[in-house]
Formats: C-alpha cells, sequence, structure tokens
C-alpha cells in the first residue's frame, strides 16, 4: 500500500522536509508516482527512507553515548581535583584550629600572669602603707650628735 509523505513524516516523527530529503538524497525523487497532487510511496522507497531515518538515529545515539561517556570522564576528573582541594582545606583547618588552641592557651597565660602581676602590686602597696613613715633625716643631721 503506497503512502504519502505526510503519512511518512507522522509515522516517523520528523517534517515533511526532512522526508523529501530523504528522498532526494537516495534519488528516489524520478521513481515516486504521482497520486493526484500527492506523491505515492512505495513499500520498498518506504523502507529505504526510514532505514535511512533508522540509520541517522542510531548514529546520533552512539554519538550522544560518546558524548555522555565523555562528559562523565570529565565529571570524574573534576570530582577528583575537587575531592584533593577539600582534603588540603581540611588539613588547613585542622592546623590552624591547633594554633588557634595554642595561642588561646597563651592569652589565658598571660591573663594570669597579669593578674598576678596586679595583685603583687597592690600588696606591695598595701605593706608600704602599713609601715610606719621614717623620719626624714637632712644632711646637717649627720653631723649633729643627739
Amino acid at each position: 500500500m503506497a503512502k504519502t509523505i505526510k503519512q511518512i513524516a507522522d509515522e516517523i516523527g520528523v517534517s515533511k522536509t526532512a522526508v523529501r530529503k530523504q528522498i532526494a538524497n537516495h534519488g528516489l525523487q524520478s521513481s515516486l508516482r504521482k497520486n493526484g497532487n500527492q506523491f505515492a510511496i512505495d513499500e520498498k522507497q518506504e523502507a529505504l527512507i526510514l532505514k535511512a531515518f533508522l540509520g541517522k538515529s542510531q548514529t546520533e545515539s552512539a554519538n550522544q553515548t560518546e558524548t555522555k561517556a565523555e562528559t562523565s570522564l570529565q565529571l570524574v576528573s573534576v570530582l577528583e581535583i575537587l575531592q584533593k582541594e577539600l582534603e588540603i582545606k581540611n588539613k588547613q583547618i585542622s592546623e590552624l584550629n591547633a594554633r588557634l588552641a595554642e595561642i588561646s592557651a597563651a592569652l589565658v597565660t598571660a591573663q594570669q600572669t597579669a593578674r598576678d602581676a596586679q595583685a603583687l602590686h597592690a600588696g606591695m602597696i598595701q605593706q608600704q602603707l602599713a609601715l610606719p613613715e621614717k623620719t626624714e633625716r637632712k644632711p646637717w643631721q649627720f653631723w649633729k650628735k643627739s
């Protein structure tokens, strides 16, 4: 049973222009029968057109698969790089945390030393205030005999 270009295009899911292109590519234009104002495509011609589209879709599918594989390899490579960078950053964070802990401990020690120094100074001032005042002697008093 003969089909029209539109019927074949609808079955395959392509445009009439795409079907006409395949007819031209296979040199089928001159062998098509005219049925009114439409071309009638017999089963052999239809098979050639379908084969062209199937071959094309298989090639596209293979290309898509290859592209997906390349993309996957690139993603794996990027992930490996990012994983290495993350490990480096984690190590840097650990080192900074250790340094921060050392600095915090040194600060606590310095604060305690400052408090101890303040307490010592306050104690010395209290001792000085508690001592009886010595009378101050003038230099000429050393020569006087009492």
